[in-house]
């Protein structure tokens, strides 16, 4: 502990944030570093407790605190103080795939568990996390770590989100020799299709893409692994192909070839079986759309476009905007405020979200005491926007769409009733029906689990939920050598549970492979 008296000293210093107006004018990273003075006072907070919950994980009523990567915290915390950035990146990277996407887009799970949050504020974790990573890949400390040995074993990996490049980073390292294959056609999953670039830049991606192959991985995009015929992959590789290529690629990628020619495989295909609204006409409705074709759509044509909107569709692509629309988001969460962000760089007539649930306390209820997860409001960058544009905010609470009211197929306005629990059930409250202009409505309602042809297509066993099913804290399936992680796995979570399961899923089929591991 470099400063036993740092946390008495310095106050809690967050990364600097562009204001609203200016940041709403492009879909840019909006977070800003402190320099290095100020980094290290946040490093000498650190209390360098002598059980550190902030890398616990620990489960309490159903939730988890800390990090589920059981990051270093403390040690890299003094080395920030300590000025030593080389060291603080070491012990970071012994535990943490991939900081430079948890430090954007995780919620912080470690300072929620933090000490100094107890009576004060929390250390800057996830600010100093993202510090010490990108000061590392400025220093070019971030070089190719390229196995000295080989072990001949091939392993395939379906999927690209970030469970599944924590599975090809490890066993790559290893010295196996790795392929991972993805639908789309880039790679990254939700990182590069799920989440805006103004949490995470694509660059930030295509960066570790790179490095990855320079160490050995090999990525194939463009193939829907499981996809029933030829024309599928055709369709999902996004380029045309003939008669023959489309039945050689078929034959190449199908499963049976995969698993004759693979020692061992990860499925690693996320949770991205969305969740529908039970109103009538859901599916007809022309400008009703579920969330993560929404946010898929506008990187898309981010990245096809030189980082600008096309005014319509672009090539034969679809492309979904909110411009000039009044629009409804259904669900609060994450995924949710995401929609808000966008639709307001958009250029959207107004917004609203839609949340069933009561709005949370804004302080802790003396029943949720730290370190409990806090189950208080929180306001993030989307909702901050629209309150500054329009003047309220935009989440409406107790409340869900009963009808679509449409024009000629065409949707024009929803209506809403407020709902309430009653004994455990979701009842709607008599009288409380309103109407409200919609043309674009978004569903952020969660998901259902994995889209299961992937894991029919492998034989393996789904839970009653529709994920993956695996013995308790294991990652092999029933099928032979077959392996899963991740939100097909553990059902929709955050980005750092998903590299928590894909470094233990390696470590996994590394002991199936060699008849042992030396993976922590």
């Amino acid at each position: 502990m470099g400063k036993p008296t740092g946390f008495l000293e310095y106050q809690r210093e967050d990364n600097t944030t562009t204001g609203v107006r200016e940041r709403i004018q492009n879909f840019n990273e909006f977070h800003g570093p402190l320099d290095t003075e100020e980094r290290r006072k946040q490093g000498a907070r650190c209390m360098n407790c002598g059980v550190p919950l902030c890398q616990s994980a620990l489960k309490l009523k159903g939730m988890v605190t800390g990090c589920p990567l059981h990051n270093l915290i403390p040690e890299w915390n003094d080395e920030i103080y300590q000025n030593h950035p080389v060291y603080a990146l070491s012990r970071l990277l012994k535990t943490s795939s991939f900081p430079e996407f948890t430090a954007r887009v995780c919620p912080a799970l470690c300072e929620k568990a933090c000490i100094c949050g107890m009576n004060d504020s929390p250390v800057t974790i996830h600010d100093n996390e993202l510090y010490i990573i990108e000061t590392g890949f400025a220093a070019g400390k971030m070089k190719p770590q390229i196995p000295a040995v080989r072990s001949g074993k091939k392993v395939a990996v379906i999927g690209s989100g970030p469970a599944g490049l924590a599975v090809a980073d490890r066993l790559n390292k290893r010295g196996h020799l790795v392929t991972v294959f993805e639908r789309d056609d880039r790679i990254g999953g939700l990182l590069m299709y799920g989440i805006p670039n103004m949490k995470l830049d694509k660059s930030i991606v295509f960066r570790r893409q790179k490095l990855m192959e320079a160490e050995g991985v090999r990525f194939v995009t463009g193939v829907d692994i499981g996809a029933e015929t030829p024309k599928e992959i055709s369709a999902a590789s996004g380029k045309r192909m003939d008669g023959k290529e489309q039945e050689a690629a078929g034959a190449e990628y199908s499963v049976q070839n995969l698993l004759k020619e693979y020692d061992a495989i990860a499925l690693c295909c996320g949770a991205k079986n969305p969740r529908a609204l039970n109103v009538p006409d859901f599916n007809s409705a022309r400008g009703v759309h579920f969330a993560v074709d929404f946010l898929k759509s506008t990187t898309h044509a981010l990245l096809e476009n030189d980082g600008k909107l096309p005014e319509k569709n672009y090539g034969d692509r679809c492309y979904i905007s909110a411009r000039n629309k009044h629009v409804v988001i259904v669900g609060g969460g994450d995924t949710g405020n995401d929609c808000v962000g966008t639709c307001i760089r958009q250029g959207c007539k107004s917004v609203t979200q839609l949340e069933m649930m009561p709005e949370p306390p804004a302080v802790r209820a003396d029943s949720n005491p730290w370190p409990e997860w806090p189950k208080i409001l929180k306001t993030d960058y989307g909702q901050e926007e629209a309150i500054e544009l329009f003047g309220h905010d935009p989440r409406i609470y107790e409340t869900t769409v009963k009808e679509l009211v449409r024009k000629n197929g065409k949707l024009t306005a929803i209506r809403t009733v407020r709902v309430k629990f009653h004994q455990g059930r979701l009842e709607e409250v008599p009288g409380t029906e309103k109407t409200m202009p919609c043309e674009l409505l978004l569903i952020a309602a969660g998901f259902l689990g994995c889209q299961p042809y992937v894991a029919d297509a492998f034989g393996v066993e789904l839970s009653p939920r529709s994920t993956v099913r695996t013995e308790e804290g294991h990652y092999r399936t029933n099928a032979e050598k077959v392996f899963t992680a991740g939100d097909m796995h553990r059902g929709q979570s955050l980005v750092v549970w998903a590299i928590a399961e894909g470094r233990q899923c390696a470590k996994e089929i590394d002991e199936y492979l060699m008849g042992y591991t030396n993976m922590e």
